[in-house]
């Protein structure tokens, strides 16, 4: 049984996921931030941007689309803090105007999206940086084109994104040699996988 549609409910389940998985990586991602300064706070103001757009999910009854992506747009616009803040937020306001005049997603809706958001989110920054947060969200936006052209099974597509993601990541210290230094990927890099990753729990139908 392939699934091959998100709609509003699973869509709320996989954000609030994602956010939750981001909070609990937070120390972790913390540690893993050098760039552009090692001030040891990616996780916080990633957390405490996806925090914001999640209270406003929870608080959503009865979502669709439309009431879900102004949530998820607004809630992190008004909780954006810091550098990789402000980009994730941007990332997610991109991905929820991709979701306009749908009702659920599907491959090709995810892949435009996905599109949108680092369109919106490369926009977002004066001087965008490889080897950072913008690289694996292009990265994986890029897989998704792909992968949208050969299957509509979401079960299938998911997780090769995740994958792709993590490739990414992993190149990321080739890319910016104070990683390199440090011994370390992209903190914010690593809090989108994080969410990625809680995302993608919630579809399979996993506990968080």
């Amino acid at each position: 049984m392939d699934i091959q549609t998100i709609d509003a409910a699973l869509l709320s389940k996989m954000f609030l996921a994602g956010a939750k998985n981001l909070e609990a990586k937070k120390e972790w991602i913390n540690e893993l931030n050098v760039f552009p300064v090692p001030d040891g706070d990616t996780g916080t103001n990633m957390t405490m941007t996806i925090m914001s757009a999640a209270s406003e999910v929870s608080s959503l009854t009865d979502p669709d689309m439309e009431t879900l992506a102004k949530a998820i747009s607004s809630g992190s616009l008004r909780g954006a803090r810091g550098n990789s803040g402000v980009i994730l937020s941007q990332l997610l306001r991109g991905f929820t105007k991709g979701t306009k005049g749908h009702k659920e997603m599907d491959a090709v809706v995810i892949a435009a999206a996905m599109e949108k958001a680092v369109e919106t989110a490369y926009k977002a920054v004066m001087k965008p940086k490889e080897g950072t947060i913008l690289t694996v969200a292009k990265g994986v936006a890029e897989k998704a084109q792909t992968l949208a052209e050969e299957t509509d099974d979401l079960e299938e597509f998911l997780p090769k994104l995740i994958e792709e993601a993590e490739t990414v990541l992993a190149k990321t210290p080739d890319m910016l040699p104070v990683l390199k230094e440090a011994g370390v990927v992209d903190s914010g890099g690593q809090g989108l996988l994080e969410v990625l990753r809680g995302a993608y729990d919630a579809f399979l139908g996993k506990e968080i």
